[in-house]
């Protein structure tokens, strides 16, 4: 399970890079849906902001979930930056999860090399510089100040912390038991675990393929899905096939960005070179269903142009001002809600292929568009699979984290033919 809707998708595309069947429910899973022709169930919450207690019963609630259908072992995935504050949600959720599964050491790794995030000494790098160094330090919800992981996961949970260094790593996964052994005999149960490619990943997943409880973010999960099966070339293509086709028959495209991160910015930009787009301004209009109106209104008018974008994504400068004016949590609030109605005013009017950028800005979509689960497609870009929703209408989901894609992501999404 992930802690939020673009991670899940994340985690989903990881399980899947091994040729595993996976599914994806969004909230919750839907008692009626059928899991029987999967290898994977991937659980979409949006706990990573909310109150640390509503996150450990939507935790809890998804767990006993996949229990009751037979899971073999929970992975609780989050951001590979580690997203959270000294109250969580990282090290609640954990809590709760060890005790509910009776789970003894739980490793974290949040390491992850295809996006640049790894994690030496303890600390966690993005790129070749320090989280609390990178742009995740100025996060509007979760400011990243500190790279030292042990420390960070130390504020929220009531376990000891400990490490595994990349001494130990490297020298294999019998030995990264034996230390994660001396770990939790010390007091120190929840254990960070260095990684910085996909060796060391693959060294930490046999050494827990078999424990109920990992965390992690996708790095790990592609490494659990090599550990547990062999990957599936036939199985790949024909994952490629029927995106190939889906996307083919989801004619009708647009864009949803909330995500301030700079990548998402860069998307943007490239998006407004050659297609129309609107932005939202919460500070000039205050009401979230007047900016939503005025948006499908623009959208009626654009949508001869091709698919258009729509989004609230803001640098420094403009987020400072639209919190300073409306409070830092009313804002995102006021935009999230109003990009939700967007999307549910987009469906009605024939968009069947959604881009989405943005964790929070992927759960409002998906609840606004009454959307319980999908299956997950090939991938468009690393960690950013398509997914495939039959209910309440057929629609083609592309649920991007901000930081997550090339430039041309949102563009080259747009574009029917082009598959990757």
């Amino acid at each position: 399970m992930a802690d939020d809707l673009t991670g899940a998708t994340d985690v989903a595309a990881a399980f899947g890079s091994a040729g595993l069947r996976v599914g994806l429910f969004f909230g919750g899973i839907d008692d009626d849906a059928s899991s029987a022709d999967l290898d994977v169930v991937v659980v979409g919450l949006k706990t990573r902001t909310v109150p640390a207690a509503d996150a450990v019963s939507a935790a809890l609630a998804a767990t006993r979930a996949l229990i009751a259908r037979g899971c073999a072992q929970v992975f609780f995935k989050y951001c590979s930056t580690f997203d959270s504050t000294p109250a969580g949600n990282i090290g609640p959720v954990a809590d709760a999860l060890a005790t509910e599964l009776g789970a003894g050491p739980v490793v974290f790794a949040p390491t992850t090399p295809v996006q640049g995030r790894t994690v030496y000494q303890g600390h966690l790098f993005v790129g070749d510089v320090l989280l609390s160094e990178s742009t995740l330090r100025d996060h509007p919800l979760t400011p990243m100040t500190d790279a030292r992981l042990p420390r960070v996961l130390a504020a929220q949970t009531v376990h000891g912390v400990g490490l595994v260094d990349l001494a130990v790593v490297r020298t294999g996964s019998a030995a990264i038991e034996e230390r994660i052994a001396a770990q939790a005999a010390c007091g120190r149960e929840f254990v960070i675990v260095d990684a910085v490619d996909d060796d060391d990943l693959d060294a930490i997943a046999h050494a827990v393929r078999n424990r109920p409880l990992v965390t992690g973010a996708a790095g790990l999960a592609a490494a659990l899905a090599r550990a547990h099966a062999a990957a599936s070339a036939r199985g790949r293509a024909a994952v490629a096939d029927d995106t190939a086709d889906r996307l083919t028959a989801a004619g009708t495209a647009a864009a949803i960005a909330g995500s301030c991160s700079a990548r998402t910015r860069e998307q943007i930009a490239r998006w407004q070179e050659s297609g129309p787009a609107l932005r939202l301004d919460p500070v000039r209009l205050p009401d979230s269903e007047a900016l939503a109106q005025d948006a499908l209104a623009w959208y009626d008018g654009a949508r001869a142009e091709g698919p258009a974008l729509i989004y609230s994504s803001a640098g420094p400068g403009e987020l400072r001002e639209a919190q300073e004016a409306l409070g830092a949590e009313r804002a995102a609030q006021l935009v999230e809600h109003a990009l939700g109605l967007v999307a549910a005013g987009l469906a009605r009017r024939g968009v069947d292929r959604l881009i989405v950028a943005g964790g929070e800005t992927s759960g409002e979509v998906i609840r606004a568009l009454g959307i319980g689960h999908g299956r997950v497609g090939a991938e468009a870009a690393p960690g950013v699979p398509w997914i495939f929703a039959d209910q309440p209408a057929p629609m083609a989901l592309l649920l991007k984290s901000g930081n997550y894609g090339d430039s041309d992501l949102l563009v080259r999404a747009a574009e029917a033919h082009r598959v990757h």
